[in-house]
């Protein structure tokens, strides 16, 4: 059985990682909370001990203490950090794909083994948080959207400037969809659905043979682009705060 606890992990991989006894800290000065999270993957024989040493593991790093709660997360932690009051932020469902050669039929355009100055921009502008230093934030997010192998789409408005971006990742048999992006003034002109349609091209002709991928619950209209390009939801992850 495939685990997108790992797979998602492996993608988006934070600079700083620590393993604790089959659980992994995960940190990037702040940038994105899946890459400052804590990874439990796996049963702990004390989970109240467990997570007290995560939590002065962050605290150390100033940082907030976040789980990322998703398949393999122990089994009781859910409950001992909710009885800690740590709230739920982000219930996000994984929706899966095949892909097939219908997919590769799709020229591939705008797609790029490496993301362009104009590329990491517009997500940045649409998803980036820029905190208290704006240019450490910018380079430990480029640290993690290049830090394994990928495929950088983007659709050009007349000006060739990007007004929709994407990434995606090809880990054995799947491929991963991320950073979709489109800046708020060229929404609903179809320029997300041409990178989706790019990435799993360019993924399928890759040898890539099913894809998957992360949004909120809340985001209605992103998902309802994915279910119109066949996505179901095969997953479900969320977080959890203190």
């Amino acid at each position: 059985m495939v685990s997108f606890d790992r797979l998602i992990d492996e993608a988006w991989p934070a600079p700083g990682r620590t393993e604790a006894a089959g659980w992994v800290y995960r940190y990037a000065a702040g940038v994105t909370k899946r890459a400052n999270s804590v990874l439990p993957l796996g049963p702990r024989a004390d989970l109240a001990a467990a997570v007290d040493e995560a939590e002065r593991f962050y605290d150390s790093l100033g940082l907030p203490v976040v789980f990322s709660m998703g398949a393999e997360a122990a089994e009781g932690l859910d409950a001992e950090l909710a009885a800690r009051g740590y709230r739920v932020v982000d219930p996000t469902l994984i929706m899966t794909r095949p892909l097939s050669d219908e997919d590769a039929s799709v020229e591939p355009g705008g797609v790029e083994p490496a993301p362009t100055r104009e590329w990491f921009d517009v997500w940045w502008r649409v998803d980036g948080r820029t905190g208290p230093d704006p240019g450490t934030a910018r380079w430990n997010a480029a640290r993690i959207l290049t830090g394994v192998p990928a495929l950088y789409a983007s659709s050009p408005v007349p000006q060739r400037v990007p007004a929709a971006v994407g990434r995606g990742v090809i880990q054995r048999e799947w491929l991963g969809i991320y950073c979709m992006a489109v800046l708020p003034e060229a929404r609903r002109r179809g320029h997300a659905r041409d990178v989706l349609r790019a990435l799993l091209s360019a993924g399928r002709r890759q040898g890539a043979k099913r894809a998957y991928l992360a949004v909120t619950e809340a985001n209605t209209a992103a998902r309802a682009l994915y279910e119109s390009a066949g996505f179901t939801v095969s997953g479900r992850y969320h977080y959890r705060i203190r």
